[in-house]
């Protein structure tokens, strides 16, 4: 996950700016001390300019679905009725246990009303979550969530998703083959389950042999260039792609080394289904399945939060689903962008009936306020 950024987004990243109207947040990358987050209010009761504080605290900013998750976050704070309800402020830490902690712990001596977390560590936090709670701070942990027992999570089940990644290499390829596995940002709690769902299809398939496996760190970049540099010492014939994320770099890689795209189980990055869809992308079609850990996952857990300090909701975790997308059900305009960057991850917003949190390309893409405010329908 580390790709250059476009200045537009590297600006939005290196400044921690607050997402309400009036808050702002010191820079806590290093441990430093936060802003004012403009509240001090005891959790469950607003502020004394009538809004929660909320902080983000995000462990890793180095790969386009941190960025869009941030982005979806700040583009929400700053849209009514959120703006008229919620002061917020965003912190990144290096993926960086310690780091993370620190700035927890610096948003403790602020009293923020809540802080939603995607965490380091699925234990490495827990003393700290711990003395946020026994001080009355609402915690929510989402995406690479912690086990903390007092914090409250929003997840998807990524032991799944890693399962029927598998499963559709494992179908696709009839039980027997060989099969490389990009995986993602090592020590966190999405990787680790991921990895288990898949290994749970490979038992269950002996004829099927991992050539390769090597970290993508869920970044097209640098899934193409390590994949570059794993090629040569694979085998000639790779029969399956399992991967985490990066999946379209992976598969530039393979162009570039006049290999041939074998059946690919990715993420839901916009080159990779642009490589599924009818027409094809740079002169290559893909048989695959694109599944997408969703960026508004950060937005969810905002709402949560809300909900729960007003007492709309009991304090209760959420288990949301993520969207799947085949070779055969893409659609151009709704599950693939051709004029978007390739490694944009489209799950930024949801579709349907029983869309989650639908959000504007411009959020994901800069953090901007969309000219129809978002819309977050929380599972009950």
């Amino acid at each position: 996950m580390k790709l250059k950024l476009p200045t537009m987004l590297v600006a939005g990243l290196l400044v921690l700016a607050a997402c309400g109207s009036g808050s702002q947040a010191g820079n806590t990358g290093g441990g430093s001390q936060a802003g004012n987050t403009g509240g001090g209010s005891q959790a469950g009761n607003p502020g004394k300019n009538g809004k929660y504080t909320i902080a983000l605290s995000n462990s890793y900013i180095g790969n386009k679905w941190r960025v869009e998750m941030v982005n979806d976050f700040k583009s929400t704070c700053a849209s009514p009725p959120w703006n008229k309800e919620v002061d917020c402020s965003v912190f990144n830490a290096g993926n960086d246990v310690s780091s993370q902690s620190q700035q927890i712990s610096n948003l403790i001596s602020k009293h923020v009303d809540a802080i939603v977390m995607d965490a380091a560590s699925p234990t490495g936090l827990n003393g700290v979550i711990k003395q946020a709670c026994d001080r009355g701070i609402l915690m929510i942990s989402f995406d690479s969530v912690v086990t903390a027992p007092c914090a409250v999570t929003v997840d998807t089940d990524n032991t799944a998703f890693g399962k029927q990644l598998a499963q559709f290499v494992a179908d696709k390829i009839h039980g027997k083959g060989n099969v490389i596995m990009v995986t993602g940002v090592a020590g966190t709690a999405v990787t680790e389950q991921r990895q288990k769902g898949a290994q749970e299809v490979w038992d269950k398939n002996p004829g099927i042999k991992i050539v390769a496996k090597y970290p993508g760190n869920w970044d097209s970049a640098t899934a193409q260039r390590n994949t570059a540099a794993q090629l040569p010492s694979m085998p000639k014939v790779v029969d399956g792609i399992w991967a985490e994320g990066g999946t379209d770099g992976i598969l530039k890689a393979f162009i570039d080394a006049n290999r041939p795209l074998p059946p690919t189980a990715g993420e839901a990055e916009n080159g990779f289904r642009k490589f599924m869809s009818k027409e094809g992308y740079l002169g290559h079609h893909v048989d695959g399945l694109s599944i997408g850990e969703p960026p508004y996952l950060s937005v969810a857990a905002l709402q949560l939060a809300l909900d729960i300090l007003k007492g709309n909701r009991p304090k209760a975790g959420l288990h949301l689903p993520f969207p799947v997308v085949t070779t055969a059900t893409i659609e151009v305009g709704k599950t693939v962008f051709p004029k978007l960057e390739d490694s944009f991850f489209v799950s930024f917003t949801d579709s349907g009936p029983n869309a989650v949190v639908t959000i504007c390309e411009q959020a994901a893409l800069t953090g901007a306020v969309c000219p129809t405010p978002p819309k977050v329908n929380l599972p009950k």
